[in-house]
């Protein structure tokens, strides 16, 4: 009895439910009724569409995000005219992906000296390529081991004899002007400071400010301006015109100057004893005021 039978047919097997059965149906929640896409479709991984921290605002915007053309506009303006949700829950989605990986932004300067936001979707945070990205501009200068380049000085400006706050003032809106004559005059602010002296100087000789912007835009040359306050501030210093003569041809001593005061009506410095309006002012009132 105890011989052993290799002929002896295996004991059938119990059958494994989820190998050789289909799935049961369940008895409650989701039913998926899915077909297989073959186009216009996106992969999206379990850990961005289960996310647990992520809200259910940010998971659908990395979703769409990850499913658009490379190059599409997927800033906060863009998205908000897209989208129902305004553009502070929009943005407070966009800080949830970056913060949890799936978003990089980051600012860099393109050749024409223009700052824009880069954003790129990653849809597996911590793959390998994403330790390959160069760092950006803004990363290298947040270092504290690097120091900007010494800055170059400009050249010197005339001074105006009176520094009064309202020429000076004046003097900044005729160069913040200069940039709609010509885009390659935009000025730092820095560099406005500097240059205001020298546009005071002229204009304390009696010359209009649209007569300064005429002088420090015309003929300029026809290749690209490296350091446009050089260029304004030899202009200013070159061509200065001479302070004006004397109206009265038979004064022996020079006429006092008056102090410079704001015009009551167009906000114009001009020279006068005592505050009131200009020469232009004065001429359009009626007769008798």
């Amino acid at each position: 009895m105890d011989t052993e039978n290799p002929s002896a047919p295996s004991p059938a097997q119990s059958r494994i439910p989820g190998k050789n059965h289909p799935p049961a149906r369940p008895h409650s929640g989701v039913v998926h009724d899915n077909a297989r896409h073959t186009e216009n479709f996106v992969v999206i991984g379990n850990h961005l569409a289960q996310h647990p921290e992520l809200s259910l605002l940010a998971i659908g915007l990395a979703t769409y995000i990850q499913s658009v053309r490379p190059g599409t506009a997927v800033d906060i303006k863009t998205l908000a005219c897209r989208f129902p949700e305004g553009p502070t829950r929009i943005a407070s989605a966009l800080n949830e992906l970056e913060t949890h990986g799936y978003l990089r932004r980051t600012r860099e300067r393109t050749s024409t000296g223009r700052i824009v936001t880069r954003t790129v979707s990653c849809n597996k945070p911590g793959h390998g390529s994403a330790s390959a990205e160069p760092r950006t501009t803004t990363t290298r200068r947040a270092a504290p081991t690097d120091k900007p380049p010494p800055r170059k000085h400009l050249p010197a400006v005339p001074q105006p004899s009176i520094g009064a706050p309202a020429l000076l003032q004046t003097a900044l809106d005729v160069l913040a002007g200069l940039r709609r004559r010509d885009p390659r005059l935009l000025l730092s602010a820095t560099d406005a400071e500097h240059l205001a002296p020298g546009v005071a100087a002229w204009l304390e000789r009696d010359i209009a400010p649209t007569a300064v912007r005429h002088a420090l835009t015309e003929n300029l040359p026809n290749e690209p301006l490296i350091r446009p306050a050089a260029f304004l501030a030899h202009r200013l210093a070159a061509q200065l015109p001479p302070l004006p003569a004397f109206r009265s041809p038979t004064a022996t001593a020079p006429e006092p100057r008056h102090p410079f005061q704001t015009c009551d009506g167009c906000d114009r410095p001009f020279r006068a004893p005592t505050p009131g309006r200009c020469r232009d002012c004065r001429s359009h009132l009626p007769e008798g005021t």
